[in-house]
């Protein structure tokens, strides 16, 4: 319970920035609640503000965005999600080849250490500071390196929240391509979220599915680093790993919503209700993430890293647009 009563500040101060910015996205649907929850949240992180707030900003950001993905599920039908998978299982084997082959010869020519821009392939390619949070104790990188990448991700995920609604608008790009577009070259799951929801409603549904679909790419990348890492550190019993860990349970929920929207009849409105409430608190993990930005100490945390990460970026947006042109002819 006190655990609980922790978390109550935070909580409700993410709550209180998304309420303007769920009414203002309402009325200006081309920047999008997520987008100004972000920026709200990021011109607060510099206020000084008490550490009571601290364990609810932090849970928000992480636990309640999982969750809220899983009520998103209450807007989906199992039988689309399943379609959409497998329609981009092409679309993902290129972009995270491009991804991870980017990382090592761009790394190699920057002489960014080997763990470092592995990091930053993972969090290009899969789902920024997730991969990177499961990917880190596999190869045993230090907090320096994690830093380092982890800052380089988030970097370009704001980025990408604010840029690629607008940038797909310039293109005229369908809902259907710029949800496949952000669900495959937009790194973290919160950026993903935003940049898909800022588009348009169709285009955030089929973004969290096709993003939620790559998540689970985690799981064979990092399986495989741990088993490289393994050998390459013979006898050293760090190179155990437990898959419970790193799996990403709330994908299960998300799935076991879709299931009862699909399969059983739910009172009217309750779906929309659910995927409403859903939406309203990714605007709070949106601005509980901008309340621990400092864009300022990020630019600053390394020139190469940056440099590599947004090279990585560029590789996979381009990809992405170019398999869904030249192979999957959308």
């Amino acid at each position: 319970m006190k655990t609980v009563l922790n978390k109550l500040p935070g909580i409700a101060l993410a709550a209180i920035i998304a309420i303007p910015a769920w009414l203002i996205g309402k009325a200006i649907p081309i920047i999008g609640s997520p987008v100004l929850g972000i920026l709200f949240g990021m011109l607060l992180a510099f206020w000084k503000r008490p550490t009571l707030f601290n364990d609810g900003v932090s849970y928000t950001s992480k636990k309640l965005l999982q969750y809220s993905i899983i009520l998103l599920g209450f807007d989906m039908n199992l039988f689309n999600v399943f379609n959409v998978g497998k329609q981009t299982l092409v679309l993902m084997a290129f972009t995270l080849t491009a991804a991870f082959v980017t990382a090592f010869f761009v790394g190699k020519l920057l002489k960014i250490n080997g763990k470092t821009k592995t990091l930053i392939g993972v969090g290009s390619a899969i789902c920024g500071g997730s991969a990177i949070a499961a990917t880190a104790p596999v190869i045993h990188a230090n907090e320096e390196e994690v830093a380092h990448s982890i800052s380089t991700i988030f970097l370009f995920n704001v980025i990408a929240a604010f840029l690629f609604p607008f940038l797909g608008h310039v293109l005229g790009m369908s809902d259907h391509s710029f949800g496949l577009w952000a669900g495959t070259a937009v790194n973290d799951t919160s950026s993903v979220v935003a940049a898909g929801y800022s588009f348009s409603n169709q285009a955030g549904n089929l973004a969290v599915i096709v993003k939620l679909t790559r998540t689970l790419m985690i799981v064979p990348i990092t399986l495989v680093l741990a088993i490289y890492t393994s050998k390459k550190e013979s006898g050293n019993k760090q190179g155990s790993y437990n898959i419970i860990k790193i799996f990403p349970w709330f994908v299960l929920g998300f799935l076991a919503a879709a299931v009862i929207n699909t399969f059983i009849s739910m009172p009217t409105g309750m779906s929309s209700f659910l995927s409403q409430a859903g939406k309203f608190v990714i605007v709070m993990a949106m601005a509980s993430i901008g309340l621990n930005t400092n864009l300022i100490k990020l630019v600053k945390s390394g020139g190469k890293p940056i440099f590599l990460g947004f090279i990585c970026w560029m590789v996979l947006a381009l990809t992405s647009l170019g398999v869904q042109h030249f192979i999957l002819h959308i």
